[in-house]
């Protein structure tokens, strides 16, 4: 199964691509990871990757592209894997689907009002990195950490400047992507993706079943 997840910072992408790596054994794939093990493995293009970070440029869609494809071809991509991060632009999505099948864009969509609200709720014990939130999970003691009776500490990126710059960066770069897989999937000349568009205003345990409606529904039809 080859799947691409979509998702704002703070939608939740992050706990239900957890679930679906452990669900349907397939490697969850991030740009972040594959920069870092290239710049470990010290290859030619992690050594250009390197360059480009510690200089603070982006990685142009060449080089991530080329370094994707690569991951991708790897043995344990064979019965499929969870994109996540990637693709960010028109080129990157493109240059995949030229490359291989999708079978779904899972799309965690989340109103920027309730992001906001979860990103700059948080606070982080730092010597433990126990994450309580001031709405939905508070301490005890209103900024205490439980165990330690020590501070909490509300993380730059989760300030409301930061998060609505960091959600403006979003938008910019997946509205064309969204508009790429719900209404131009005509122009994709190997395999057409499912674009499915999931609330993640949502508890997490209905967007898990929710997922799982979908992609078990998949399994089915290839047994």
């Amino acid at each position: 199964m080859y799947l691409i997840l979509l998702g704002a910072p703070g939608a939740g992408k992050g706990t239900q691509a957890q679930f679906i790596k452990a669900q349907y054994q397939i490697p969850q794939i991030s740009t972040g990871d594959i920069f870092r093990a290239a710049i470990k493995d010290e290859s030619p293009l992690g050594r250009e990757v390197k360059t480009l970070v510690d200089s603070g440029q982006l990685v142009p869609d060449n080089l991530v592209i080329q370094l994707v494809l690569d991951r991708i071809k790897q043995p344990d991509c064979k019965n499929g894997f969870l994109l996540d991060g990637f693709p960010r632009t028109l080129k990157q999505a493109e240059a995949l689907h030229d490359a291989t099948p999708i079978d779904y864009v899972i799309d965690i969509d989340v109103p920027h009002d309730e992001i906001i609200k979860r990103l700059t709720g948080r606070r982080i014990h730092p010597g433990s990195g126990r994450i309580y939130h001031t709405e939905y999970q508070p301490p005890q003691v209103e900024g205490i950490d439980d165990v330690t009776g020590e501070p909490l500490i509300q993380r730059l990126d989760d300030t409301e400047e930061t998060v609505c710059k960091r959600l403006q960066i979003y938008e910019a770069q997946t509205a064309p992507l969204k508009s790429f897989y719900q209404h131009h999937l005509n122009t994709l000349q190997k395999h057409n993706p499912v674009y499915v568009r999931i609330d993640g205003t949502k508890p997490k345990d209905e967007i898990k079943n929710n997922i799982s409606s979908i992609l078990d529904h998949k399994e089915a039809q290839n047994e």
